[in-house]
């Protein structure tokens, strides 16, 4: 371990045992905010110290193994104490090395997810509706809430764009790696010569913005129509003008919300959906400078580019990112895509750690 890393980590220790008496000092739930944000920092720098600790344990263990080999009885038996010692450490190290790399400030968010139609007509408008099955499955098993924000509906089926709010802790860590194209090769329904067709969807994965501080809009640069909601939604949804269309004027971004039950409802969905997209443009614009070191997120960050394929004919789906298959098609298909999720999540670690290595 090199010395500005065990310097850090010394701090770290340092810093938990402030937290911890600062959490257990007289008057410490006075103010709530600050308690939740100590409490917060708690949890995050607990991992890194028990690591450490380890780390020295074993650095000790190995201490303690050298002086017995002085003993030509116990030699053998040290010997055999310093190799256990010394791959325990080996694994921690890599474990504190993890711990230590830059955090997202997104990961914890909620998300907004957005899939599309792209080529393919009726086709890509029905593997859309299957996607965002997949998603919204995906999404029950991790207990996350599903909130759809607005739909747009494919002549036969499935969805032409349809967007939802997830909600759940960590929600974005784990989808983010789903910006992009996705391509799928199967017969349509509608095919009757039973010939294979390839369409596409685009997803779109942002993180909600903090109300608060992350994105101002200015009442000026915003245009607010309602107009009345089409489709489902019986008697009430066609005598009010409930749907929200809101433009932002400076980028042109247009965001429609109708799946509200008032307007009022509608506007702040409408709003909230807004300040995620203006977010992520904000941010892919600062990030672009380092597109080479976020390929495994979305490429290029060209959400055209595609980044999987789900081959129906032969049960196989590939991420082109980290060129894996997985032959379980129906399962993934039911929301079952912690293997792939998992994989990219590690590629990305992976290449932190390997630019970390070469001091980028």
């Amino acid at each position: 371990m090199n010395e500005s890393i065990a310097t850090k980590l010394q701090q770290l220790c340092a810093r938990l045992d402030e937290v911890n008496q600062l959490l257990s000092s007289e008057g410490a739930t006075r103010d709530m905010d600050g308690f939740r944000k100590l409490n917060r920092e708690r949890t995050e720098l607990e991992p890194v110290v028990i690591a450490y600790q380890s780390y020295q344990g074993c650095e000790a263990d190995i201490a303690a193994a050298q002086e017995m080999a002085s003993d030509l009885e116990m030699r053998e038996f040290a010997a055999e104490e310093e190799r256990e010692a010394r791959a325990r450490m080996d694994a921690l190290d890599l474990e504190l090395q993890k711990l230590l790399l830059p955090k997202d400030p997104n990961d914890e968010r909620n998300v907004f997810l957005e899939v599309r139609a792209g080529t393919g007509g009726d086709e890509a408008a029905l593997f859309a509706g299957d996607l965002f099955r997949m998603y919204t499955r995906f999404a029950e098993r991790n207990r996350w809430q599903v909130e759809v924000v607005s739909e747009s509906e494919g002549e036969k089926g499935g969805f032409k764009e349809v967007i939802a709010r997830i909600v759940g802790f960590g929600a974005y860590s784990v989808l983010k790696f789903e910006s992009g194209a996705h391509r799928v090769q199967r017969v349509p329904a509608t095919e009757s010569q039973g010939r294979v067709h390839t369409s596409a969807c685009t997803v779109a994965v942002l993180p909600e913005a903090d109300e608060v501080s992350d994105v101002v809009l200015n009442p000026a640069d915003l245009r607010i129509d309602t107009f009345r909601a089409s489709g489902a939604g019986g008697q009430h949804i066609n005598k009010t003008d409930s749907a929200v269309r809101i433009t932002h004027l400076p980028t042109g971004t247009v965001v429609e919300c109708q799946d509200g039950r008032s307007q009022h409802q509608n506007k702040a969905q409408a709003l909230r959906v807004l300040a995620a997209r203006i977010k992520d443009k904000e941010e892919r614009e600062a990030h672009s400078k380092l597109a080479a070191e976020r390929k495994s997120l979305v490429g290029s960050g060209d959400r055209s580019e595609r980044i999987r394929t789900y081959n129906f004919p032969q049960g196989r789906v590939t991420d082109h990112r980290i060129n894996l298959t997985l032959y379980k098609m129906d399962a993934i298909m039911d929301g079952d895509i912690a293997e792939l999720t998992g994989a990219l999540m590690a590629e990305h670690q992976a290449e932190q750690l390997a630019a970390l290595a070469g001091g980028h």
